[in-house]
């Protein structure tokens, strides 16, 4: 069934905003779980409705046009409208909330994630989860489109104007090398495989190892934790990861050893971020709930095994 010409749908400006956000027809229908081909419909049908071309689309990948641009201001504005408007219904009884959308970093996906669903679904058995996972970049791309409603991911020190954050756990980068070379001085011409500086991990990885005067060689950089402790794993290399990387890897913790950093420490924050306003007390709380079971199910069981990160590995209090 097509929608009446001339009228402009909530749906046609979220795919809209999800073109405009991916600059691909595809990566939008990736993000809204639609089809290509939808997406690509409902934007024909909005700019039929306008009388404008929103995108050029000879340019890889899309571009707006100068009438795209200026709307584009006004559906974003749309959209945050009815986003406060949804929580404000919803939020006026938490037990009345009838969907959350929730954005985690895959470190947490193996343990960390399924509890703290399974613990929210028993408080709001009425309630729909959508979880995302994803690098932290693209968790506050979904954000800040509205696709998300709260992400935990890497502190990237989103603006706190329109965001409120709730820092969760500060860790350490740690060397990951192959278990038999763990006990052996560090051999600096062992391999250095990379996380991919396209996360922003990685980026503080690179940083980091461009300040060090002589910095340690390396042939492969790859983007997936499975994939680089495997190498380790098999005595290919060693990596700089932190504590949730590994764990998030547990079936090479056999063969691999965790070993402080041979640079200056280096950590990351782990923070929940939502936007300001908009869901009550809900970040608030889900914080406190994640500060719990960091400390039960990350932080107390790696300080057992390795007690010389108690002074980079903490839950940061509220």
């Amino acid at each position: 069934m097509t929608d009446h010409p001339g009228r402009v749908t909530l749906w046609a400006i979220e795919a809209f905003l999800a073109a405009a956000g991916e600059g691909t027809v595809q990566g939008a229908a990736r993000r809204l779980g639609a089809s290509p081909s939808g997406i690509s419909q409902q934007v024909s049908a909005l700019e039929a409705a306008l009388g404008a071309t929103l995108f050029d689309r000879t340019q890889r990948p899309l571009r707006l046009t100068p009438a795209g641009e200026t709307f584009r201001r006004h559906a974003q504005a749309i959209v945050n409208e009815l986003a406060a408007a949804r929580a404000a219904i919803g939020l006026s009884g938490l037990s009345g909330l009838s969907s959350f959308r929730l954005g985690f970093i895959e470190d947490f996906e193996a343990e960390l994630t399924p509890r703290l669903l399974s613990d929210l679904g028993q408080e709001w058995p009425g309630c729909q989860f959508v979880l995302e996972t994803g690098p932290s970049h693209r968790l506050q791309e979904g954000l800040e489109a509205r696709t998300l409603d709260l992400i935990v991911a890497a502190d990237l020190g989103l603006a706190t104007e329109r965001h409120e954050v709730h820092r969760l756990l500060e860790e350490p980068f740690v060397a990951v090398m192959p278990k038999e070379k763990a006990r052996e001085p560090f051999d600096p011409a062992l391999p250095l495989i990379l996380y991919s500086a396209r996360h922003f991990m990685g980026r503080l990885i690179a940083d980091a190892l461009a300040g060090q005067p002589a910095r340690p060689t390396h042939r492969f950089e790859l983007d997936s934790y499975n994939s680089i402790l495997a190498m380790v794993a098999a005595g290919t290399g060693w990596t700089i990861l932190t504590p949730l990387a590994v764990l998030h890897a547990a079936r090479f913790r056999e063969s691999i050893e965790l070993k402080p950093l041979p640079m200056p420490p280096l950590t990351r924050r782990i923070a929940l971020t939502a936007r300001r306003d908009v869901l009550g007390t809900m970040p608030a709380e889900i914080a406190a709930r994640l500060r719990l079971l960091l400390q039960e199910m990350i932080v107390a069981p790696v300080l057992a095994e390795h007690p010389w990160m108690a002074q980079g590995l903490r839950v940061i209090p509220a």
